[in-house]
Order: structure tokens, then sequence, then C-alpha cells
């Protein structure tokens, strides 16, 4: 019988694919990172054979190490860095120009000419989006404007358009199927999430034609068979959704007001609203959570660029430590007397603030800092941000939705780092038993496709917790720190 399900994890840095059972426990796994390409200041790109070549890989290394075969797979289930756009040929398959990744920014001119044409409007109506670089709609502009010939090849219907999974899902199918599900499709801004498909308005708006677009299906659903030459047999890819949806599911976010975060190269927060969209009134992001059985459900976004890239940065770049899992030891023996902050505006300002031109910067440095305490405010700065964006998303649910806060990604793993969290945040923090809830996530709509797995109300209910941080900070101290934070924010914002 086919009793397991594969799940790709591509994400910004490396791809993975982990393995799991019919009770969604890991069995086995496989990492590979892959380069980061930066043409210019601002600029970040991904060469997309180097993406393929990661997922291929990592997929048939999960196999070996777990001494199964293809048969023995019940489905694929695909989760995938949003937002980062590929254009590529029909017939060879072949890009024809490195992946734009969403953390990009080479589109903000372009964003601040249509906002001040007044297309922000259109665009929050419809998609839910802001005018950001961030969104995909501007990048394959931008391709479509700058390699020759491309825009004319669009518009025959030569060239498809798509999010990495759909990047992959071609690749994996042999060019049989170019599809997206619709919490990728929502990161566009060519998405209506309420009429669920693509927007003519919004396609004319941004110049992206109609024909490179890709189907868009449920998160679980039929994204057709691998083709033999992948794993040596065909395998069903039954699900699909972008990380931080796949990360919601996997934490069992199913019902209104349930509320997680994921620490990976950027923070990612998603309060889930049930069936009928939210409009912020406080610039964060509406979109899909999933699609299940052609109905969606909703949920507020908050998007910070820089979480676990800064750690990355702290390591590589100033190289205050040797590896990325120092980080938290170091925080913690600084010297707590000095207020220090830094504002991780390395790429911009994401959510609530959507500063393109913002960037980074510390203050409080005397002659006594050292880079303990630079480590210890780089920690905090993702705290302080996730903080914003609670107020936000409470603000705009009137106050409503979880205390609980459940957490995932790499940077969780610092018990020093969750702890300040909760602190800051003055309420509780989960983290769960499973710490690869992206993969999690999309290995169950796999599942489910498949038949394999439950529905949602009682996967939840396998959810287990691997610890819970509860605040101890004082409410004197917290206040002044939060003071300082909001001063430094004051103080870098370029607007």
């Amino acid at each position: 019988m086919r009793q397991f399900i594969l799940s790709i994890d591509q994400g910004t840095t490396s791809s993975r694919a982990i393995l799991f059972d019919r009770k969604l426990r890991p069995v086995a796994s496989a990492q590979r990172e892959f380069p980061q390409h930066f043409p210019a200041p601002g600029w970040v790109e991904h060469d997309p054979e180097e993406i393929w070549g990661s997922v291929l890989g990592t997929m048939r290394a999960a196999l070996r190490k777990a001494g199964i075969g293809p048969g023995d797979l019940a489905g694929i289930g695909i989760t995938n860095q949003r937002e980062t756009t590929i254009i590529w040929d029909r017939k060879t398959g072949k890009a024809i120009h490195n992946a734009i990744v969403w953390q990009d920014r080479r589109t903000a001119a372009e964003c601040e000419r249509l906002r001040a044409a007044g297309g922000e409007e259109r665009v929050t109506a419809k998609s839910g989006l802001l005018l950001d670089p961030y969104f995909s709609a501007t990048k394959a502009a931008w391709i479509l404007d700058r390699v020759k010939g491309a825009r004319k090849r669009a518009e025959a219907g030569e060239l498809a358009f798509g999010t990495v999974d759909s990047f992959l899902i071609w690749r994996l199918t042999g060019g049989k199927v170019h599809a997206t599900d619709a919490t990728n499709a929502a990161r566009t801004a060519l998405y209506d999430i309420r009429e669920g498909g693509w927007d003519d308005e919004l396609a004319a708006l941004f110049n992206v034609p109609r024909a490179v677009l890709p189907a868009v299906r449920d998160s679980a659903g039929d994204y057709g068979l691998t083709a033999r030459a992948v794993l040596g047999a065909e395998v069903p890819i039954l699900g699909v959704a972008g990380d931080q949806q796949a990360a919601a599911i996997g934490q069992a976010c199913f019902r209104p007001g349930m509320l997680k975060a994921t620490y990976g190269t950027g923070c990612f927060a998603l309060l889930n609203t049930g069936d009928e969209p939210v409009r912020s009134r406080n610039r964060l992001l509406t979109t899909v959570a999933y699609q299940l059985a052609g109905r969606r459900a909703y949920a507020l976004e908050g998007s910070i660029f820089v979480a676990g890239a800064v750690v990355q940065w702290l390591r590589d770049g100033l190289k205050l430590i040797r590896r990325s899992a120092d980080a938290g030891a170091l925080a913690k023996g600084s010297d707590q007397g000095q207020p220090v902050y830094f504002v991780p505006a390395l790429t911009g300002l994401g959510a609530p603030h959507w500063d393109a031109a913002a960037r980074g910067a510390i203050y409080g440095i005397t002659r006594g800092t050292t880079g303990a305490e630079i480590v210890r405010a780089a920690l905090e700065a993702v705290c302080y941000q996730t903080l914003d964006l609670l107020d936000a998303m409470r603000a705009d649910m009137g106050g409503a939705g979880d205390t609980v806060l459940r957490v995932d990604g790499g940077m969780v793993a610092s018990d020093w780092t969750m702890q300040f969290l909760a602190d800051i945040l003055d309420a509780p923090v989960d983290r769960p038993k499973v710490p690869e809830t992206t993969a999690v996530g999309a290995a169950y709509l796999a599942g489910l496709a498949a038949g394999l797995l439950p529905e949602p109300a009682a996967m939840a209910k396998t959810w287990k917790r691997d610890r819970r941080f509860t605040p101890r900070m004082k409410a004197d101290l917290r206040a002044a720190k939060l003071a300082g934070w909001r001063d430094a924010v004051a103080r870098t914002l370029s607007r």
C-alpha cells in the first residue's frame, strides 16, 4: 500500500524533501542550500536550474534514506517561497531570466508610479495586497520588458509565468501541467481573492498578458503525475500551498481567530479570519489561507522581511557568530543594561510600515557596546516586529483573536528568543512538537487529497505542543523597551 507522503519544501535559501508516514510523522529528510545572487543593490535573484537541481536531489535522497521507492508514495505535496517570479519557455522549460526573489526591490519606482496614479486602491480592493515590489506582478512585467522579445512571445502564448510552485509542477510533470493553487495565486497581485480568479483589470494595470498565467486549483487536489524520469515511476502531485499558508495548516490553524508566526528568512504572521476576507485598516494583507473543495478560507497577514536573515547576516556579514545557533547564548550573556536597538530594514520595512526605502540602523551604541549587545538587539527586533503585526491584527479584528501564538521556523529553537517573544507580547507562545510545520502542511494537503488523512477538524486534534513560553517580564520594563523600539523605528522610516 502507498503509505508515505513526500513533502517538497522549497525555501528562499534551501530546498528540503521530507518523507512522512500516514500519521504525519517524519521518516527521512534531505536538505540542500543553493546560491543567492545579488546583481545590484536591493536586487535578489535565484537561478531556476539551481532550484530545480536542489529539489530533485533532495527528493531522491529522502527516498534513499528511507529505503523506499516511488511505489510507496501516496502523493507529493509542494510548499514554496511565495511571490518569487519565474518566466519560462513552454517548449524547453528553461527560464528566460533568473527568478526574481520576493525580497527584491527593483520595481519600487514602478510601484510608486502606479500608486501616484491611484492604482493602489484597485489593487487592494481585489487582491487584498498593497502596491509593493514584494509581490509578483511588477516582477513579471519587469522581466517581460527587459528580456528581448519576451513580451511579444508572452502574448503569443510561448512563455509561462509562475511562482516557484508552478515552475516545479511544470518540471515534475514534464511540462504537462501549468497550474498553481489559490494561496500562491493570491500573492501575485493579479488574482481577485473574492471572485477566485485572475482579474483582467489587474492584468492590464500591471501589463501582464493573461496568456502566461497558470490554472488556479484547490490547495488539495490533482496537479498531475510526475514524469517517470523524475523518481522512476509516476507519482501524483496532490497538495500545493505557499510556505506561510502551509505553516498555518501544519499548525492546525483551521479555526477563525487562530494565529501563527513563522520565523524563517523573514517572519510571517497569519490570523485565520474564516470564510470572509477582512479588509485591513492597518496596512496588513488580506490573503487566502487555503482553498479546499472550492471553498476559500481567508487570513490577515503581516510580513517581516528580515528575521532569520538577520542572524545569517550577523554570521556571514559581520562575523559576530560562527553558527546561527550561537546567537541565543550570546544574547543571553550580553549586558542587559545597555538599551541597544537594531531596526533590521536591510531590504526595507514590511508590515505595518511598508517602507521600501528604509534601511537598517542600530541605535544606542556606546563605547561599551560589544557584538553580544548587537546580536541581542537583532533577536529582540524580530520579537518587537511581531508585536507590531499582532497589534495591527487585533485592531483590524476589534480585539478578537487568540491570545496564544503558535510559532515555527528555525529561530524558534532558541529558548532565549522565544522567552523574550512571550515577554514582549505579554502572551503565551506555543512551540510545536514537530517543528517542520511548513512541510507538514504540504504533506497534509497531499494526504487529504489521497484519502490517507482526515478532514481539518480531526487533523487539528493531532497537533501537539513541545513547550509553552509564558510572560515573565515586569510591566514597567516592557513599557520602557517598547518605547525605545518605537522611537528607533520612527527614526529609521524614510517618510
